[in-house]
């Protein structure tokens, strides 16, 4: 039996070498939630990292039935496609140091895009093949953020050098880059806005905007930064943020006006649904570590399951594209994992993002 069991190592070890294309064994296990009771899924194995995208990038598919993560169950850190209706996993890279934050699926579900060390790549979820876009210029490095525009047609990449960084928008079609915003501090997690020509960005503490252009570089409010610290509404019109003391504000660009939706306890990242209806976040709390839901229109919330992570800023919790699942990250059970909870008993099932 010992002989057997030597003789099946690199076979065992093979199951999970690197390599583009392959297919791994279901991972999922379930259980309940501790605190609500509700089922939660682990999807991941706590064996390996694994991480979810920024909270603003697009790393689920139009009708929910994949997803894209980062893990280094491989060589080294690589990015992988989950499928939702047989927990297969399947190895999408082969990168030599992928920013794991980074993935983004493009519109057409058919391609998507990454940062491996210094360079943006757009590859095809059919054949694998990858294409460099764009090279970040010598003397500069990544910084905090990319994304990519709804249309794809655009992404914009935070680079930096020493204390000072930038803003870059990068033609997805050519690799043509212009800076928008240079800044001897920090910019960070840039977002394209909906129907529009401009780009939402941090600046420090500052949440700012400015034109494709470069013009219009302007302030529009002080938050608490962090990846999820503000998104846009579903048609550009206004952002939800979380400010200093962790309340939701809402802004409109184009008049400046700023409101109060309500007081949080103690939101860290957030997103919202496909309509704008329910929001999402993770509780920077020690003492109740909730996945919590934000109903706007009561304005109530309401726990779903604990997420018990040692970084409540890394959880970044964001819905399907119907509303009727949650994905957030955990190490609760050892390394960083991707956990689900279903809510189709809170939430009605909205559209699919068009």
């Amino acid at each position: 039996m010992r002989r057997r069991a030597f003789l099946s190592l690199p076979l065992a070890r093979a199951a999970f070498a690197a390599g583009k294309g392959q297919t791994l064994p279901i991972e999922g296990v379930r259980y309940a939630d501790p605190a609500t009771e509700f089922p939660v899924e682990r999807l991941t194995d706590p064996k390996f990292s694994s991480y979810w995208s920024n909270p603003y990038a697009r790393s689920i598919a139009k009708k929910g039935v994949f997803f894209l993560f980062s893990s280094d169950r491989g060589e080294g850190l690589q990015a992988y496609r989950y499928e939702l209706r047989n927990g297969e996993i399947k190895q999408l890279t082969e990168a030599k140091a992928l920013r794991s934050e980074t993935l983004n699926i493009l519109p057409d579900d058919r391609t998507f895009a990454y940062v491996d060390g210094r360079s943006v790549y757009l590859a095809s979820f059919s054949g694998l093949r990858e294409r460099e876009v764009y090279q970040i210029p010598e003397g500069w490095e990544m910084g905090d953020g990319f994304s990519v525009s709804g249309d794809g047609i655009y992404s914009v990449l935070v680079e930096k050098q020493g204390s000072k960084t930038r803003l870059r928008l990068i033609g997805m079609l050519k690799g043509n880059a212009t800076t928008l915003v240079e800044h001897d501090g920090v910019l960070a997690h840039p977002q394209t806005r909906p129907r529009r020509a401009s780009v939402l960005y941090q600046r420090d503490d500052q949440l700012c905007l400015v034109n494709y252009d470069g013009q219009n570089n302007i302030q529009l409010a002080k938050i608490a930064p962090s990846p999820g610290a503000a998104i846009w509404s579903p048609d550009g019109r206004t952002v939800q943020y979380l400010d200093p003391k962790a309340s939701m504000r809402e802004v409109t660009p184009d008049t400046r006006q700023d409101k109060l939706i309500t007081a949080t306890s103690q939101f860290g990242n957030m997103s919202r649904n496909v309509d704008g209806s329910v929001f999402v976040a993770a509780s920077k709390s020690k003492a109740q570590p909730y996945v919590l839901l934000m109903v706007r229109a009561v304005k109530r919330e309401l726990a779903v399951c604990e997420h018990r992570a040692s970084e409540p800023a890394k959880v970044t919790p964001v819905f399907s594209p119907t509303s009727q699942r949650i994905y957030f990250q955990s190490d609760r059970d050892g390394k960083p994992a991707i956990y689900s909870i279903v809510v189709d008993k809170f939430i009605e099932k909205t559209e699919s993002e068009s």
